[in-house]
């Protein structure tokens, strides 16, 4: 039986299509007319984009970067508030979600095994794969066994439902009664908080696999895009993610817009997380020059009389060995010292300073490569 025919004859998921379907009428009908019939306050107002942060972000820092990738770790209060807001997003349990998304890095763009491959198109990949029972799509709690350890996963898990009613129905109704509109508080920080919730997280897994740059890898269909970054607090960065999804930043410039990253890093300076995961710089470089070594390669093969450009880039791609070898090197005696060792030689500078040297030649590299392309394309244009 083929993959489409699994996904044409999967059972209807009648929960989740039952709550799109009403989160979506109420969105489009019930918050425009009580709008134009009674209109909303500023709390109501202001209520809404809070609460979208605070749910949102609960999915970006908490299911997402803590408990799926391990990126960093957090004291039991952040926890707690990541767990009640994450299940104010009606996105399923920490567990469903964490082994789901453990899957998809695993399988990605498999057909059959990623529970919302892009390859079988955007409508799939954003909400299809929730509104029928497909095979990819079921859960093995075996690649979250470890937090399973963890008591406040285990206690959302197990009242879920108790929760997720009372952070979508109880907060708005006791925002309303403090503000005096319980229904226009309810419509905008109840319904119209968890539709943009919902499609804020779903273009994650649909455009961001679909729209946008590949300067780390082409292995895998996800993408950078700083559009999306913007709206999906900070996730936008999404080819970085899938191939450093340990790294507790998806947007790793100063100038990236990540909110999530600066949650995390705040919640750091005040106890409330610690041991935050970040790749090496080198790594990250290298990965981008390993790309541009590959797109250049790939221009030059189709063209004609590229010998000269091609016996440049060759050298350049010796040099690029030589740094990965060295920087091996270096990484393998600093793992062989001793801690104390390890400590002393480093406060002498020696191994810090040949590690960042590498770093600036694998930057100076990547300038390189750029020009020469850049020369190529010139001469093409003569």
């Amino acid at each position: 039986m083929t993959d489409n025919n699994n996904q044409t004859r999967a059972p209807i998921n009648w929960t989740a299509s039952i709550m799109f379907i009403l989160t979506t009428l109420v969105v489009a009908i019930g918050v425009p007319w009580y709008g134009f019939a009674h209109g909303y306050n500023s709390a109501a107002v202001i209520s809404m984009i809070v609460l979208v942060y605070f749910t949102g972000t609960a999915i970006t820092a908490g299911y997402h970067r803590l408990w799926s990738h391990n990126s960093y770790e957090a004291h039991p209060l952040l926890r707690l508030w990541f767990a009640l807001w994450g299940a104010a997003a009606l996105q399923n349990t920490i567990l469903d979600w964490c082994s789901g998304h453990r899957v998809h890095h695993r399988h990605c763009d498999d057909l059959e095994k990623d529970p919302y491959s892009a390859k079988r198109g955007f409508w799939f990949s954003h909400m299809g794969w929730m509104i029928r029972d497909y095979p990819s799509s079921r859960v093995d709690f075996s690649n979250v066994k470890n937090l399973q350890k963890d008591p406040i996963v285990m206690w959302q898990y197990k009242y879920y439902g108790q929760i997720a009613l009372g952070m979508n129905f109880g907060v708005p109704i006791a925002l309303g009664l403090v503000f005096g509109d319980v229904w226009g508080m309810l419509l905008l920080a109840g319904f119209m908080r968890l539709f943009i919730t919902h499609h804020v997280t779903f273009f994650i897994n649909s455009l961001a696999h679909m729209w946008g740059t590949q300067p780390y890898t082409d292995e895998n269909t996800a993408r950078d895009n700083h559009f999306l970054a913007f709206f999906t607090h900070g996730e936008g960065y999404h080819n970085f993610h899938h191939i450093f999804q340990n790294d507790y930043r998806n947007g790793i410039k100063w100038y990236h817009w990540d909110p999530t990253k600066w949650i995390i890093k705040g919640a750091s300076l005040v106890g409330l997380a610690s041991n935050l995961r970040t790749v090496p710089d080198f790594k990250i470089r290298r990965a981008m020059v390993k790309m541009q070594f590959k797109r250049a390669q790939a221009k030059l093969a189709k063209a004609e009389g590229t010998e000269k450009w091609s016996e440049l880039l060759e050298k350049e791609y010796d040099r690029f060995h030589q740094m990965l070898n060295e920087w091996t090197d270096q990484h393998v005696e600093k793992l062989g010292e001793t801690r104390k060792q390890l400590q002393e030689k480093w406060e002498k500078a020696a191994v810090r300073q040949r590690y960042r040297e590498l770093e600036e030649q694998l930057h100076q590299q990547s300038d390189r490569l750029k020009e020469i392309m850049a020369d190529y394309r010139a001469s093409l244009a003569s």
